[in-house]
């Protein structure tokens, strides 16, 4: 049965990237499954997308994973109008059906946080209303978290929007009360699937997920 999920994060650098690939890898590799990454809105390096292509075992035309590229590293909705250009949602969703049907699991990446804007009306949350997909939540643990996670969870359901599961990523070394602060995320995010623990890595690699990730029912 073909698979596909919208990922997104609690806040920019959260690492989505590298939960997005390790569930790549993670499918084709525990489950001999066709994956296919894509990031429709880049705002700055381009490594995200470079990694989720080096993740993906099938083949698309790059203008279909990433119909958006922008060189500054600010606001996509800003950095679109820099170059005089608007996102358009519904050419991300033509994007997206073209390239469903060439891999058993598609996992969408959005950009920054669940609401940053991506035109003067539309938000990530737009972008992944349009989709229809089940979501996937990464939660980069550090100061703050708590907060960020429970608002992005409540962004989510009011669109109407199913959670998939979610993940813990701890993004900074000895973070205190680490346990106390998953723990807490467990008990509020009790009817969500928790589908892996990250533990903080000097230099991430989803490959190395493989083992610390479980795929989404």
């Amino acid at each position: 049965m073909r698979q596909a999920y919208f990922l997104t994060g609690t806040d920019l650098e959260v690492g989505k990237s590298l939960i997005a690939t390790g569930f790549l890898y993670t499918a084709a590799q525990s489950w001999d499954m066709k994956v296919l990454g894509m990031k429709p809105v880049v705002a700055g390096s381009g490594d995200d997308i470079e990694r989720l292509v080096e993740a993906s075992n099938v083949e698309a035309p790059r203008h279909y994973l990433n119909p958006y590229k922008f060189d500054e590293p600010v606001a996509p909705n800003i950095a679109a109008k820099g170059v005089e250009q608007t996102i358009d949602l519904d050419h991300i969703k033509y994007c997206f059906d073209e390239v469903r049907g060439r891999a058993d699991l598609v996992i969408v990446e959005g950009i920054g946080g669940f609401c940053a804007p991506l035109n003067d009306t539309q938000t990530g949350a737009d972008m992944a209303k349009l989709l229809a997909l089940p979501v996937l939540v990464v939660v980069g643990l550090r100061q703050g978290c708590l907060s960020h996670t429970l608002l992005t969870v409540e962004a989510i359901r009011a669109r109407g929007l199913p959670i998939a599961g979610w993940v813990a990523n701890e993004m900074e070394r000895d973070m205190m009360c680490i346990s106390e602060t998953v723990g807490t995320l467990k008990d509020y995010l009790a009817e969500i699937p928790l589908l892996g623990f990250v533990r903080y890595q000097d230099k991430p690699d989803g490959r190395t997920l493989v083992k610390q990730l479980s795929m989404p029912d």
